[in-house]
């Protein structure tokens, strides 16, 4: 699979390597921008507030399949008029839209494959986008969950709020499972 990551940090730098290793052709973009035309799919993962400036730095978005793992941190707020980065980001690329990696810890990616079961990835968006998280998911060492359609990814976003403060408030680092009773 062709894939083009905007952001070069923690999350993006990081699962670009994942994806990579899984033998996916990754085109990665950082400040400057650049043209994302040649993928079948984005993935957004630049700090929240620096979703609107990211994307218009980057040309080839129209009607791409795109995975928005932003966060909004502190006072951040999404995009005036939008009730999430992810809302906002489909605003622009018009393509299926799914707010996806932004719940999971990206220093623990490269331990993930070790893991005794596969930890789980929620994300909310378009039916049309749930092939690609799926696999993108298990190529990450990850099982995606759904919580729903792109209405929810406010919620979502919301989430990674609960994950920080879990993380700092003793257990540090960690992974999450979800699984339906007949699973476990």
């Amino acid at each position: 699979m062709n894939i083009t990551v905007i952001g070069r940090g923690n999350i993006g730098g990081g699962l670009a390597d994942r994806w990579e290793q899984a033998g996916h052709k990754v085109n990665r973009l950082g400040r400057p921008g650049g043209d994302a035309g040649a993928a079948e799919v984005v993935l957004v993962a630049v700090p929240g507030d620096a979703v609107q400036a990211a994307l218009s730095s980057v040309t080839g978005l129209s009607g791409k399949t795109v995975l928005d793992a932003t966060n909004l941190y502190g006072d951040v707020k999404p995009p005036a008029g939008f009730s999430s980065n992810a809302e906002y980001v489909k605003s622009v690329t018009g393509g299926p839209t799914a707010k996806v990696f932004n719940t999971n810890i990206a220093s623990l990616y490269d331990r993930v494959a070790n893991a005794r079961v596969r930890p789980s990835n929620l994300w909310s968006g378009d039916e049309e986008a749930q092939r690609l998280v799926e696999q993108l998911s298990l190529d990450a060492g990850y099982e995606a969950v759904r919580l729903g359609d792109l209405s929810m990814a406010a919620t979502q976003e919301s989430l990674a709020h609960s994950v920080i403060a879990i993380a700092q408030s003793g257990l540090g680092e960690f992974v999450y499972r979800l699984a339906a009773p007949e699973q476990l």
